[in-house]
C-alpha cells in the first residue's frame, strides 16, 4: 500500500519501526489488537510468537501479513489466526477495513482469498474433515484443563483440602484486582488472582463454568470431580500443560529455523 499514515513495517520481536510512537490510528494501536489474538493449541499471542510479518496502514485500510512456524500448520487453525485478527483490527473505530494475508503456508491462497472475501471455513474448504467451531470447542477445552492445574495447586497451597476443592462452586469465587477471594464456611480464602482468573476466562470460554451454581473445576470430561480422585485429575491437567508447551517449543524452534534468530524478516 502507498500514502501509509505510519511505517507500513514492524519489528516481530519488539516496538514498531518507524515515528507511530502514540498514534492511536498507527501500527502500535493494531499491534495491540492483534496481541490479542491467539494461536489456538498454544494458547499464547501471535504478536508473542512473532508471527506478525507486517502491517501496513492506509488511511482507513489496514494490511497485515503473517506466517506460521510451518508450511504444513493445521488449515482451520491458520483460519482462525486469520479471521481473529481480521476481526480485532476492525473493532478499531478508525478501521473500515482489514486485510490478512498468509505467508508461507501449503493453503496460504485458499486462507488469504477466503478470509477477505468474507466466506466460511467451509466454503473454501468443503472436503474438510469437521469444522471450526468444532476446532474452537476441542481447543478451548484443552486450554481449560491446561489452566485448571495452576489454579487447584494455588488453592490447595492457601490451606484448601481436596474436599473443598472440589465443593467448590463458581459463585464461591470473585476477582478483585490482584486477589481472588474464596468463600469457604462463612470465610473468605484470599489467593493470588492470576492463576483462578487466567482459569475462569478458559473455563467460560470452553462453555462448562458459566453459571453460578456450576462446578468450578471438572475432569478432562467436564465431570463432577470426586475428592479422592482430584490428585488423578491434577496428573492429567499437568500432561495437558506439558503437551501445550512441548509444542511451543517445537513452534518456537521451528519459527527460529525458518527464519533465522532475528525473526521474519532478518
Amino acid at each position: 500500500m502507498s500514502g501509509s499514515s505510519a511505517d507500513p513495517t514492524s519489528d516481530p520481536g519488539g516496538d514498531p519501526v518507524g515515528d507511530s510512537g502514540g498514534d492511536p490510528r498507527g501500527t502500535p494501536a493494531v499491534r495491540d489488537r492483534l496481541d490479542r489474538v491467539e494461536d489456538p493449541e498454544l494458547a499464547r499471542s501471535i504478536v508473542e510468537l512473532d508471527y506478525i510479518d507486517a502491517i501496513e496502514i492506509d488511511g482507513g485500510r489496514v494490511e497485515v501479513r503473517f506466517t506460521l512456524p510451518t508450511a504444513w500448520c493445521s488449515p482451520a487453525f491458520a483460519w482462525m489466526m486469520a479471521t481473529d485478527a481480521r476481526d480485532e483490527v476492525e473493532a478499531l473505530d478508525w478501521v473500515r477495513e482489514a486485510r490478512i494475508e498468509l505467508c508461507d503456508h501449503m493453503h496460504e491462497t485458499e486462507v488469504t482469498t477466503g478470509v477477505n472475501a468474507r466466506d466460511t471455513f467451509g466454503e473454501t474448504f468443503p472436503d474438510a474433515d469437521g469444522g471450526v467451531a468444532e476446532v474452537r470447542a476441542a481447543i478451548a477445552d484443552k486450554a481449560r484443563v491446561s489452566t485448571q492445574r495452576e489454579a487447584i495447586d494455588a488453592l490447595l497451597d492457601a490451606g484448601l483440602d481436596p474436599e473443598q476443592v472440589v465443593a467448590l462452586k463458581r459463585s464461591d469465587v470473585d476477582i478483585a484486582g490482584e486477589e481472588a477471594y474464596v468463600s469457604l464456611d462463612g470465610l473468605s480464602v484470599v489467593v493470588d488472582a492470576d492463576p483462578i482468573d487466567d482459569y475462569l476466562d478458559r473455563a467460560a470460554e470452553s462453555r462448562h463454568v458459566t453459571e453460578p451454581e456450576d462446578a468450578l473445576f471438572l475432569t478432562p470430561e467436564g465431570e463432577q470431580i470426586e475428592a479422592d480422585r482430584l490428585d488423578l485429575v491434577q496428573k492429567r491437567s499437568r500432561l495437558a500443560t506439558v503437551n501445550m508447551g512441548g509444542q511451543g517449543a517445537v513452534c518456537d524452534a521451528l519459527h527460529r529455523a525458518r527464519h533465522g534468530p532475528e525473526g521474519p524478516g532478518a
